[in-house]
């Protein structure tokens, strides 16, 4: 008696933590979009060690608050469709960046495995020696059971950018928002690195996205988000925004009907 005694206080004061975790969130599901220069190194190509180590850092962090995070990766570091592909037939240099994808996700995986931080890479193309077919209701699974999932591959079709692969993933996972790290901390008005008189927005409407071609997110994707009322959060991917995103801080720029 003693004995199912302390396992029930145990289970009872888990719960408790848990639910306070829980209560710390503001956000539940996430979608986080990273850009495949996030990983790259100080030349401007391929995957540093130390930039994916701080990016890992950053998600453990989210994790161990309670929120069921998926993430969705670019390939600009390694390859790019729109200049190395432009002698290219678009679809091949489409795959080709799809490819880089799945790349820069089995680097992820390895920095957060590392770091203690269980994590699945689900792919839309078959590439089944090193990642899991994307499965709708398998990646779900995996986010209940507290696992960090990655989509690689993109959708899986040319023609598509990683910006719309992640808002169609994010709305697929019933995500509460789509997070879009950048360099910057938010929307401006024009390219903050060339016009200092640009103006940083705290708060847009797809319209306005659409409307303005900000460039932020295509046009694709900032349609789909708006067709799904997922909600888009622009912000700079400085070490420890993850988490005061996750948390409810006012920080980026959010966009939403």
């Amino acid at each position: 008696m003693r004995k199912i005694g302390i396992y029930v206080l145990t289970l009872f004061l888990k719960i408790i933590y848990n639910n306070d975790k829980m209560n710390s969130i503001k956000y539940k599901r996430v979608l986080l979009k990273l850009s495949g220069e996030a990983l790259q190194t100080e030349k401007g190509y391929g995957i540093s060690q130390e930039a994916t180590s701080s990016i890992c850092r950053q998600l453990k962090g989210v994790k161990e608050l309670g929120a069921e995070i998926a993430i969705s990766i670019g390939a600009g570091n390694i390859f790019r469709g729109n200049k190395e592909g432009k002698a290219m037939d678009r679809t091949s240099a489409d795959y080709i960046g799809m490819l880089a994808t799945i790349m820069n996700s089995l680097a992820l995986q390895d920095g957060l495995e590392k770091i203690g931080v269980p994590c699945r890479v689900l792919s839309s193309l078959e590439v089944a020696k090193v990642a899991e077919p994307y499965i709708r209701r398998r990646a779900m699974r995996h986010l209940e059971k507290g696992r960090i999932v990655i989509f690689a591959g993109g959708t899986g079709n040319p023609f598509f950018s990683t910006d719309t692969a992640a808002a169609l993933r994010a709305a697929e996972i019933n995500a509460e928002i789509l997070l879009k790290a950048t360099n910057v901390d938010g929307i401006y008005s024009g390219d903050p690195m060339k016009d200092v008189s640009a103006k940083r927005y705290n708060e847009l409407s797809y319209i306005d996205i659409l409307r303005d071609e900000l460039g932020v997110m295509d046009a694709t994707a900032v349609s789909l988000c708006r067709e799904n009322h997922l909600p888009i959060l622009v912000f700079s991917l400085s070490d420890g925004n993850i988490k005061r995103v996750i948390i409810g801080d006012e920080i980026g720029t959010m966009v939403k009907k």
